[in-house]
């Protein structure tokens, strides 16, 4: 959902500062166990976090955070050992909240589905049932089964049939929950569903069999992982089995259907019985799969960018020294003390690069380290091998500067000489965005001095060439729409302002500024780099550039 993402840029200055209160304040009492007050001061700050959640619509961190609310309003001051398993749940779901926050922030799109394994360790934690995977999902379970034929055995064939078809189900279960072959049982278990499906197609209790057989199809197709929920969930159903086989009117638990259900919808399997349940269902594949779930909770748990932000900056450091190195042996005037320092400091940075897991930057390096070594016995070091040993350190540098970024899922390439030149892109489409800002905000404050001196025009000379400067900035970053609607802006400053004699009226100087606004704000807000999470701003900006009597760009 985009109104969620696009309103957390909003609040997020003061929700996370709410947040880091909140963690400080739970440290505290973590160590003091005996105050109460530190977790009284996280209580109070735990409220205003989940009450900006909800204003801001985020339904899953909403969520997380009432659970944690819930969790530390139940500790009591003095809390035991007995509490520490709360208390570790506690500050792993604050650290999970932070994350996901910042994650949506990011990628503008939210997926509250992550959120449920630190939810569910909260509740297990504090004594209360897990939440189902599919919690955030929804589908209509009231669809009939469509109608098929099949030959019906003898009542005596049809019971031991029945018995062997559930022990069939029984072994791959087994082998399943052990994960001593759990793709063998699964398609064990698929074929033992399948059988019974046939076998009760033309009994009301056949649809969860036919649900069932395509849940367990979707599971084996898509590779779905076995997680224990999983588990317990085909567990529950040999369970329900049991009670199907001995009432012929049973009725499937309608919250047994929907995590099925939700399975089918997740693998998007194309398997016969997975495909006509999603058509009867009207199941749309969902906007992520298993694997990515797993990948991204994985990610969740790991460093947020504030750490990530810390390292690259010192790895930065380093670097500048480096290149300040460099420059002294360019200009020859580094002594022996220089190059053994150059060598230290490649060294170490190597170690570093490969600690944080950029193994190819680390590589980089390291197929430098003999060249300096070399130039430590004495040997002067000629162009071409400082040239490309500064090459070296500006490529490290671009994929250090993804540290920062490393929530951001990185966009494919083909090497590494492709991933500095889109490292180097990126860099030059933030200075054109800047520079952009500064001309809108240069136009405004030259609009206003214009007003003030009751029509000096001497201080819009320079607005139109600032303008379209901003323009020809937006062209270049491909935003041609709103690159139109600033040229329109423009040309109503140089025709209706500078090359006439009388001032514009206050209504369409008032409109004029609206335009600019707008467009600064589809600028800060980061429209120009995610258009699509300030899909209006521009029809604002074109609306006001047509009431000043302007073309106005589709």
């Amino acid at each position: 959902m985009v109104s969620g993402a696009t309103s957390l840029s909003l609040v997020r200055d003061e929700l996370f500062a709410t947040m880091e209160e909140a963690e400080q304040s739970l440290e505290q009492f973590i160590a003091e166990r005996h105050n109460g007050s530190p977790l009284q001061q996280a209580v109070e700050s735990l409220h205003q976090v989940r009450g900006t959640l909800s204003l801001v619509e985020l339904a899953g961190a909403e969520l997380l955070a009432q659970e944690i609310l819930q969790q530390a309003t139940d500790i009591p001051a003095g809390a035991g050992e007995e509490r520490d398993g709360q208390l570790g749940a506690l500050s792993n779901a604050l650290h999970v909240l932070r994350r996901y926050l910042e994650n949506v922030e990011s990628h503008r799109q939210e997926l509250p589905e992550l959120l449920l394994p630190a939810i569910n360790d909260l509740r297990q934690a504090g004594g209360q049932a897990a939440l189902p995977e599919s919690f955030f999902f929804s589908a209509r379970l009231d669809q009939p089964r469509p109608s098929t034929t099949c030959q019906q055995p003898d009542a005596a064939t049809l019971q031991n049939l029945i018995r062997q078809l559930r022990h069939m189900y029984q072994v791959g279960l087994l082998g399943f929950i052990r994960e001593e072959s759990s793709q063998a049982g699964i398609k064990v278990m698929a074929r033992a569903f399948s059988r019974l499906n046939s076998l009760f197609a033309h009994e009301s209790r056949g649809r969860l069999c036919w649900i069932a057989a395509a849940a367990l199809e979707a599971q084996t197709d898509g590779q779905l992982l076995a997680r224990k929920s999983r588990k317990q969930l085909f567990a529950r159903l040999d369970r329900e089995l049991k009670q199907l086989l001995a009432n012929p009117q049973y009725d499937a638990p309608r919250n047994l259907l929907k995590e099925l259900l939700y399975l089918v919808a997740l693998a998007d399997s194309q398997g016969p019985l997975a495909t006509q349940v999603r058509e009867t269902f009207g199941l749309t594949p969902l906007p992520f799969t298993d694997q990515l779930l797993e990948e991204e909770y994985q990610r969740l748990a790991g460093p947020g960018q504030a750490v990530m932000r810390s390292l690259s900056s010192a790895i930065r450091e380093e670097l500048t020294s480096v290149k300040d190195l460099l420059d002294l042996i360019e200009r020859g005037t580094a002594d022996s003390e220089g190059f053994s320092s150059l060598q230290a400091l490649l060294a170490k940075l190597t170690k570093t690069l490969n600690m944080v897991g950029l193994n190819s930057a680390s590589t980089i390096l390291s197929a430098q380290l003999p060249l300096v070594a070399a130039w430590c016995e004495e040997q002067v070091p000629d162009s071409p091998a400082l040239n490309k040993l500064a090459d070296a350190v500006l490529h490290v540098e671009s994929m250090v500067a993804n540290l920062e970024r490393r929530d951001q899922r990185p966009l494919p390439v083909v090497d590494e000489a492709e991933a500095f030149a889109l490292h180097q892109f990126a860099e030059a489409r933030i200075v054109v965005v800047g520079e952009a800002q500064a001309g809108l905000a240069l136009a405004k404050r030259a609009i206003t001095s214009y007003l003030e001196s009751n029509g000096d025009k001497l201080h819009l000379a320079n607005v139109p060439f600032s303008l379209q400067s901003v323009r020809g900035g937006l062209w270049f970053l491909g935003q041609a729409r709103a690159a139109l609607l600033i040229g329109a802006c423009s040309d109503y400053i140089q025709k209706h302002m500078l090359e006439t004699t009388q001032m514009p009226s206050e209504q369409m100087l008032e409109t004029l500024a609206d335009a600019l606004t707008s467009l600064e704000y589809y600028l800060e807000g980061g429209g120009v780099l995610r258009p699509e999470t300030t899909p209006s701003v521009l029809d604002l900006a074109a609306e006001s550039v047509r009431v000043l009597g302007l073309p106005v760009a589709a």
